[in-house]
């Protein structure tokens, strides 16, 4: 296969696709109902024609007939006056006349049967145009219904177009929430454990501070752990409960050891 042949080819397939794709079939139906019509309408034309071709030769013969009948009479005349060349010119006259009307009859025959022939041919076809109306106007509300419910099933389903930006649009948006949450939780976790510094919090937050906060928690357990030893329940530090200085409190804690071993000498 050449390469002509086989662009001619996918190029008729391109177009065949695009053109049933845009195909509307109640549109078609319109259009082949209109050309029935017209059909009809150009044989109730020719019937029209072929009956007014056959009025004219009626009169024609009628005029003919006339004309005969008042010649006969003329010759019936002549012969009364004994006018024999006039009877004779009379009769040759009719003679004619009557050549001419039998071969008007002929023709007045054949238009008759013409006129016949299309009158039922247009009665046959108005018929069939008839029939063709009622089963278009039946296939075009059942394509009608058909899509509407298609287009109701793909929105009901999510397949439509519309539907399908909606559920894209809500997609997103729940993954940007999603995502949002998970940042303030991480910035959340990062404040807690020191690693980021909260600019709301009054006062500085500085390593120096985040040290002494510890010493402080340090001298806590010191405290307790000693007051365990000598039999006493713990209790809290009043430099803890007070905010006095942590530094204060080392000296009391390191007092008491002293005066256990006072007692025991």
């Amino acid at each position: 296969m050449g390469v002509w042949q086989r662009f001619s080819m996918i190029f008729r397939a391109k177009a065949n696709k695009a053109l049933d794709r845009a195909e509307d079939p109640r549109e078609t139906l319109d259009y082949s109902y209109q050309r029935q019509v017209d059909l009809l309408t150009k044989v109730r034309r020719g019937v029209a024609d072929v009956a007014t071709s056959r009025k004219r030769v009626e009169l024609q013969i009628n005029q003919l007939e006339q004309q005969s009948t008042k010649l006969q009479d003329q010759a019936q005349k002549a012969i009364t006056v004994e006018r024999e060349d006039l009877a004779r010119e009379a009769l040759t006259r009719r003679s004619g006349l009557t050549t001419q009307i039998n071969d008007l009859k002929v023709q007045h025959a054949q238009l008759l049967g013409e006129e016949e022939k299309l009158t039922l041919a247009q009665q046959r076809l108005q018929a069939k145009v008839e029939a063709f109306r009622t089963r278009k106007e039946t296939i075009k509300a059942t394509y009608t219904a058909a899509e509407a419910q298609t287009r109701i099933n793909e929105a009901m389903s999510g397949i439509g177009d519309e539907m399908g930006d909606v559920g894209a649009a809500i997609q997103r948006a729940e993954d940007k929430t999603a995502q949002m949450q998970a940042r303030a939780g991480a910035i959340d976790e990062l404040l807690a454990s020191g690693a980021l510094d909260d600019i709301t919090a009054s006062g500085p937050n500085d390593d120096i501070t985040r040290e002494l906060d510890s010493m402080s928690s340090q001298a806590d357990v010191e405290a307790q752990l000693a007051a365990l030893k000598s039999g006493q329940a713990p209790q809290a530090l009043e430099t803890g409960e007070t905010g006095g200085d942590v530094l204060q409190a080392e000296p009391e804690k390191a007092e008491q050891p002293r005066g256990t071993e006072g007692t025991q000498a």
